[in-house]
């Protein structure tokens, strides 16, 4: 489509998350009954009980030799990194393990980038993931989920010699109590009768049940706040990202005027008005010549109007507002010096903002593709989506190799689709083909 320098504009991680306030339901997973999750969240609970302290004892012994060695030659920094990475991994699969036994739909947790060379920008991110407040949101409710399980596998140990004690009581045996047991009851359960013990079974089963639907409520509270916080991050990079695309494409769209003016109108009609005076000095002495240079006067003034006329469709194209996209891509079409094939299926209208940028996405590819590119055939598609997006794809045959460069016009058109809220992407590889791709919000 162009040679011309495109410069695909990048991808905001913002733009893919969900706007800010988005609530996050809960979707248990098809044919999971209630039972079944209580049962696996009972499970989870247990294997947290027995391993989960692991986590704890190596995170405070990194911690412990890591302060304690830093002043010795350093060798302590490479335990508190290593806590860092400790701490993110325990974080990550505690998300993974919440989002998976309850279905919440939450993001993934993201390792923090990279963004200074060198080793000073290395520890700068170590810190700036050892403060991430999501990281320890996660690390959080791994702890309740390990204090909670410590609870259930001694709620689980008095329900096995409850319903063991009631059994053996029942049958006329004895109970004895050993010290180092760790049961609830005291040392007078041989006087029990067999009863007691079947209400201290139930007891420790309605407690087990208790714990892992506290686990659901405080677990599931602590994702969504750290999933919600995150969204609202994403809002306000999105809403930046889209401020600083408006103003620059604002600031591109001035200069791009200026240049038309200065290099195009301006130059016509100080030619103008030059041939009119040269015309009045000669209208007494030789009118002909004087009327040779009025018709010379009258035909650049035709072409000046002719460009001033672009000019305007080129800030506003009226056929856009009155007869829609459809229309507006038609008569693009009719104009471009290149073959163009038309699939346009649009049932009903977006927003102005929405429709303005994917015109103008198309009408400057169009333009590259007949300055730049030597293609033969460029062929646009255009759909409404189900999700609400308008969405947009110009392909060509040209030689490929399109790239941007700043302040050309695609990085203006660029500029504008994120002003809209929307995605650029450019795939053109040396030898063609070129092809580009935007998605607009419908109600940008």
């Amino acid at each position: 489509m162009t040679s011309e320098p495109w410069a695909s504009a990048p991808h905001s991680p913002a733009a893919a998350r969900p706007a800010a306030g988005t609530q996050l339901a809960a979707k248990r997973p098809q044919g999971e009954k209630p039972p079944l999750r209580i049962a696996l969240t009972m499970l989870h609970l247990a294997a947290l009980g027995l391993l989960g302290w692991a986590l704890f004892v190596t995170v405070f012994a990194l911690l412990g030799v890591g302060l304690g060695l830093t002043l010795v030659f350093g060798i302590g920094l490479l335990f508190l990194i290593a806590l860092v990475y400790v701490l993110f991994g325990a974080a990550w699969c505690e998300t993974e393990r919440v989002d998976g036994l309850y279905a919440l739909g939450i993001p993934p947790l993201r390792a923090v980038q990279q963004h200074a060379p060198g080793f000073g920008g290395f520890l700068r991110m170590m810190w700036a993931q050892f403060v991430e407040g999501r990281m320890w949101q996660a690390i959080a409710s791994f702890a309740v989920a390990t204090f909670l399980g410590l609870f259930f596998l001694i709620c689980a140990q008095n329900l096995v010699w409850g319903v063991s004690a009631a059994i053996l009581t029942a049958t006329g045996g004895a109970v004895e109590y050993h010290p180092n047991s760790g049961l609830l009851l005291a040392p007078f359960i041989a006087d029990l009768p067999w009863f007691a013990f079947a209400v201290v079974a139930v007891l420790c089963a309605a407690a087990m049940v208790g714990l892992a639907l506290l686990h659901r409520v405080l677990t599931v509270w602590i994702a969504r706040a750290g999933a919600e916080a995150e969204h609202l991050q994403a809002a306000a990079e999105l809403s930046e990202q889209q401020r600083a695309g408006a103003v620059r494409a604002a600031d591109l769209e001035r200069t791009r005027l200026e240049r038309d003016l200065h290099d195009g109108v301006q130059p016509r009609l100080v030619s103008v008005g030059m041939t009119l005076g040269l015309a009045q000095q000669q209208i007494d002495a030789d009118p002909d010549s004087a009327k040779a240079l009025i018709a010379e006067a009258h035909t650049s003034t035709k072409a000046a109007i002719t460009e001033l006329r672009q000019l305007a469709r080129g800030i506003n194209p009226s056929v856009l507002d009155d007869r829609g996209l459809d229309a507006a891509l038609s008569a693009l079409a009719g104009r471009s010096h290149v073959p163009v094939t038309l699939d346009v299926r649009l049932e009903g209208r977006c927003s102005r903002e929405a429709e303005t940028a994917v015109y103008f996405v198309i009408a400057e590819s169009l333009t590259n593709a007949a300055k730049h590119s030597r293609a033969r055939e460029v062929r646009v598609t255009v759909r409404l989506r189900d999700t609400g997006t308008l969405w947009a794809r110009v392909e060509d045959n040209g030689v490929g190799g399109a790239r941007v460069i700043p302040g050309g016009g695609l990085d203006g058109i660029t500029n504008r689709v994120l002003a809209a809220g929307g995605t650029f992407r450019l795939d053109s590889p040396l030898g063609g083909p070129t092809s580009l791709e935007v998605s607009v919000p419908c109600a940008s």
